[in-house]
């Protein structure tokens, strides 16, 4: 449930985490194209704090939470596993699972309601062969989730899920665990967390600790005093917090990262895992995608050890890519189009 640290929490990650890839890649290959502009990508983290129990049903920001979520492609659940006296949990005590129980109970009566009345509207006059796979697959949706199992774990075959899809069902979403926990625990977690990570196990879902309590702190910080705040933590730089839930987010919902850059501009693009050249290209521009010819790509860790494009094509690393080629994660690329 959110309280007033997991606020602070949510409301960081809508100012901060718009920069989601490492910044010292962009800053390396800016300083080596000599750019006059450095542009991050971003991930989107949605403030959706004020669920509680009875929000399918209205209570608290429970309507207007929902509604923002339906609109997202996964859901980060915010787990309280600290104690603490001058933050009063709203069910009177400290417990991880309850709280996770509670939030996952609301989200499938929220699902439950939508599917009734999306089934009510389906049923009325002649069906459609497509308004009856619709209804086909909300059934057998509707009766897992009155055995209170989430939508996501019921397999649905390709066309099921195409059909399904528009209505955003929560349950369907897939979920990280966010264990917020105080400073001293930030690096091996505590004993919640441990309850809370063999929980998400059998859902097969990960689990990131993360500190509100710290994030606020690193935010009015340099890099060296963030590295030594975190170096008295017994916490590596990247590898909890808001840097570990991005990387999660990343891999949870299939994303990469290129690269292009130039004495313009250096820039980070988002993109699927999988996403071949000219459909990178299109993120760009859709030009690109449509006339693309070729790629000029390298690996970053290939340019950063050659110092300079001139050297890697010297040393034979800057590779022509053609339209089937598959772009890896960290690729710096040059498109070559035709319009």
């Amino acid at each position: 449930l959110m309280e007033e640290s997991q606020e602070i929490l949510m409301i960081m990650i809508m100012m901060i985490i718009r920069v989601v890839t490492t910044p010292q890649r962009l800053d390396v290959l800016a300083d080596m194209s000599k750019s006059e502009k450095v542009v991050p990508t971003s991930l989107a983290f949605v403030d959706i704090a004020g669920l509680v129990a009875g929000a399918s049903k209205g209570e608290g920001l429970g309507n207007k939470f929902l509604a923002n979520i339906r609109e997202c492609d996964a859901i980060v659940h915010v787990v309280r596993c600290f104690e603490d006296a001058n933050i009063v949990h709203v069910d009177g005590s400290v417990d991880p699972l309850r709280d996770i129980d509670t939030i996952n109970l609301e989200l499938i009566l929220s699902d439950i309601e939508q599917i009734e009345r999306t089934l009510q509207r389906a049923k009325k006059g002649k069906q459609s062969d497509q308004q009856k796979l619709l209804a086909g697959a909300l059934e057998r949706i509707f009766e897992a989730l009155n055995s209170d199992k989430p939508a996501r774990f019921l397999e649905l075959d390709p066309d099921e899920e195409l059909a399904v899809k528009s209505l955003g069902l929560l349950t369907k979403k897939p979920v990280i665990y966010a264990a917020n926990v105080i400073d001293t625990d930030l690096s091996a977690g505590n004993e919640m967390v441990d309850k809370v990570r063999q929980f998400a196990g059998k859902e097969g879902a990960e689990v990131v600790i993360i500190s509100a309590q710290v994030e606020s702190e690193l935010v009015d910080l340099d890099p060296d005093e963030r590295k030594e705040f975190l170096d008295d933590l017994g916490v590596k730089e990247g590898e909890s917090g808001l840097p570990a839930l991005i990387r999660a987010a990343y891999k949870m919902l299939n994303l990469q990262t290129y690269y292009t850059t130039g004495p313009k501009e250096t820039r980070a693009w988002t993109i699927k895992v999988g996403a071949t050249a000219p459909q990178a290209a299109g993120e760009i521009h859709t030009d690109f995608e449509k006339g693309f010819i070729r790629a000029e790509t390298i690996g970053y860790d290939d340019l950063v050890k050659c110092g300079s494009e001139r050297e890697a094509k010297e040393k034979g690393l800057m590779r022509s890519e053609g339209k089937e080629y598959v772009v890896k994660d960290a690729d710096v690329m040059l498109f070559r189009f035709n319009v």
